[in-house]
């Protein structure tokens, strides 16, 4: 999270970052011998110019290619490409260029699907177009790929926002492509979005208390949430962090913190094989927000699948209320979502 850019703006005092994140999800239709990791270090940064930020560390595995940006992270796997931007980047206007990259390079002329969510704006007006509305968002998002459905899940002030090619189970359109099932796999993701977080855990990730990122790692307990990952973590100045975790199996994290006072933010995801409500557990502990957010992607042959459906039995999770849950079935997943925030003191 590229703090100092707000902090350091001359035209404002305001010590604001939006911490939000703007995460899309392509997913290529599988084709003999095509790679999105084909695509060079060189094309993905001058992707990333039209999103307005840049690479500042690299790690991989067998399977994925993790980015961490000056905004938050991206990941390139065979045939799946997620970028995750906060703060005033511009990831959909990038679409255009990755699915010509995509189709020329990596060598996949067909999109099996899309993800693009994101949780509300703390200030909407000060994002740039086509970020400052979701109709904006979702107007774009048709001019690329024409069949998307696009929901609203929360109530007003807490709103998460979605666009995917997966229409509602029961539908007409669901029925329709049951009858064209396109290759699928087991995937799972969970996304944690927490804000107003304790203080003395967002002290941890300022220069002024970890002297680097590999000290507030360890120090925040980051290490320890998901075993057997290999961390790639940066500590900017003089506050903020981001990390990205890989493994051997493909699967991923990735963590990223607005700590200051007046905006603090944190957001965790991952698509690694633990039932969802251990690994919120140990999130929480961690980091000790006042509200959060879940969400979670499951086909039904993934692991997560079974235990997920089980975010909305629980009108209370270690000290959180639920204010809202919403269970959703696309055509080949679920989804599960769910507001909480701290029970009065």
């Amino acid at each position: 999270m590229a703090s100092t850019e707000i902090i350091s703006n001359s035209e404002s005092n305001d010590q604001f970052f939006e911490g939000v994140e703007k995460l899309i999800e392509i997913w290529f239709t599988p084709v003999k011998h095509a790679d999105l990791r084909k695509i060079s270090r060189q094309q993905w940064e001058n992707v990333l110019k039209i999103v307005r930020c840049e690479i500042i560390s690299f790690t991989q595995s067998e399977q994925v290619d993790a980015y961490v940006l000056s905004e938050s992270s991206m990941f390139v796997s065979r045939r799946r490409w997620i970028l995750k931007t906060c703060g005033k980047t511009t990831p959909l206007r990038c679409v255009r260029a990755v699915l010509q990259l995509a189709m020329e390079t990596a060598g996949y002329p067909r999109v099996e699907n899309v993800f693009y969510s994101r949780r509300e704006f703390a200030r909407p007006a000060e994002q740039l177009k086509p970020h400052d509305n979701f109709d904006s968002e979702v107007e774009l998002l048709d001019s690329f790929f024409g069949d998307g459905r696009a929901y609203i899940m929360g109530p007003e002030g807490d709103c998460w926002y979605l666009y995917t090619l997966l229409p509602l189970e029961g539908t007409v359109a669901a029925l329709e492509k049951e009858q064209h099932p396109q290759s699928s796999e087991p995937d799972q993701t969970i996304e944690i979005l927490m804000s107003d977080l304790d203080p003395a855990v967002m002290d941890i990730f300022t220069r002024a208390t970890s002297a680097t990122a590999a000290d507030a790692t360890r120090a925040s307990g980051i290490d320890k949430l998901i075993p057997g990952m290999v961390i790639d973590d940066y500590l900017f100045d003089p506050c903020g962090y981001s990390m990205n975790g890989v493994a051997k199996d493909g699967c991923y994290m990735t963590i990223h913190i607005t700590p200051e006072p007046s905006c603090s933010y944190v957001s965790f995801e991952s698509n690694v094989c633990l039932p969802p409500d251990a690994l919120l557990a140990r999130v929480l502990a961690a980091f000790r927000p006042n509200k959060f957010v879940v969400t979670v992607f499951a086909t039904p042959d993934s692991p997560a699948a079974a235990s997920s459906r089980q975010l909305k039995q629980f009108p209370s999770v270690g000290g959180f209320q639920q204010k809202e849950a919403q269970h959703c079935r696309f055509s080949g997943y679920e989804l599960q979502y769910a507001l909480f925030s701290k029970f009065p003191s």
